[in-house]
């Protein structure tokens, strides 16, 4: 027979047993977000790529830009789905860094010419992941790919108000406000040519921002470079009931830190949020500076504000609350 104290035991550890199995199970029910900027540890002035990664394994690159050095970047490693929410050079990849830490925070050195198939289609192809984006974008990254030897198939459309699916993600484009041109740079040849001597871009449609809904149920808000929507109310809000937002507030060309915040606190209304865009050294040892934007931003929103700290994992329940990394 057991006595009262070995049934004790047992119990105990059978209690820390299923609390480890639970914990662990939680654990893998979390979305990661990989921030690849420029400098280690800090938020700069081009940062812009994220990696999403599901609990089932599904790995989503966001806005490249240049602060990803190319497909051999150790850090990207496996890369399903690359999304490009417009053509400009610090969003699709015109440059990219020389190194991770090179030049300054303010200005880091993206003095690596990668035009005209930009770092987003190198990526794509080297990871044969696919470039799913809205517009006219998909007919560009399609060429792109084909003249490299790649899969143009793997350039895939989804236009406002559809969905595709990566893996356990599902993703929706919903409607930007920005520009959208295609530099002539980009193009190549003589109609690239041509397009820079008369001081013109090509169309692309209209920019896209992204939702992203994870296998997990959580629901992200990505706002591309835009400025105030109302389908951020109507669509991101009472239609996906978004979590977590990544806001640009970089201001002037984009929404600036107290427009951004606005948009936070009334028409998304998010549980918490994830600076983007900011166009400045925001970070100093991985601290905000104080007078910044992103300052201004995080004293003027009202729900958790994390700084996409370069190479530091963030994770996300369901509900969009930071569990460890933030």
């Amino acid at each position: 027979m057991i006595c009262s104290m070995q049934l004790s035991r047992v119990l105990l550890i059978g209690f820390f047993g299923i609390a480890t199995t639970w914990s662990a199970l939680v654990a893998a029910q979390m979305v990661k977000v990989i921030p690849l900027g420029s400098h280690d540890g800090e938020f700069c002035g081009r940062d812009r790529a994220l990696i999403f990664e599901d609990p089932d394994g599904t790995r989503i690159l966001y806005d490249a830009g240049r602060t990803v050095a190319g497909p051999k970047d150790p850090r990207l490693g496996k890369i399903d789905v690359v999304l490009v929410s417009h053509m400009h050079g610090d969003h699709v990849g015109n440059q990219t860094i020389k190194a991770r830490n090179a030049g300054t925070c303010a200005r880091p050195d993206t003095s690596v010419n990668v035009l005209p198939n930009t770092n987003s289609v190198n990526i794509a192809l080297a990871k044969r992941a696919r470039i799913i984006t809205g517009s006219e974008m998909p007919k560009f990254f399609a060429n792109k790919l084909k003249a490299l030897g790649g899969d143009p198939g793997q350039a895939q459309l989804v236009r406002f108000g559809g969905s595709v699916k990566a893996g356990g993600v599902s993703v929706t484009t919903v409607p930007a406000v920005h520009s959208n041109g295609i530099a002539g740079a980009m193009i190549g040849g003589e109609l690239g040519e041509m397009l820079d001597a008369a001081g013109l871009t090509a169309y692309a449609g209209p920019p896209t921002g992204y939702v992203l809904t994870f296998s997990n149920g959580l629901v992200v808000y990505l706002s591309g470079d835009t400025g105030v929507t109302a389908e951020q109310e109507t669509v991101v809000r009472r239609q996906y009931g978004a979590k977590l937002a990544v806001m640009n507030i970089g201001d002037t060309y984009t929404t600036g830190p107290k427009e951004a915040a606005y948009v936070v606190n009334e028409l998304v209304q998010p549980n918490a949020v994830i600076a983007s865009h900011a166009n400045e050294a925001a970070t100093r040892e991985g601290k905000v500076i104080a007078g910044t934007r992103t300052d201004t931003f995080m004293r003027t929103t009202r729900v958790p504000v994390y700084l996409p700290l370069s190479g530091r994992t963030m994770t996300f329940n369901s509900q969009g609350r930071c569990k460890a990394g933030c």
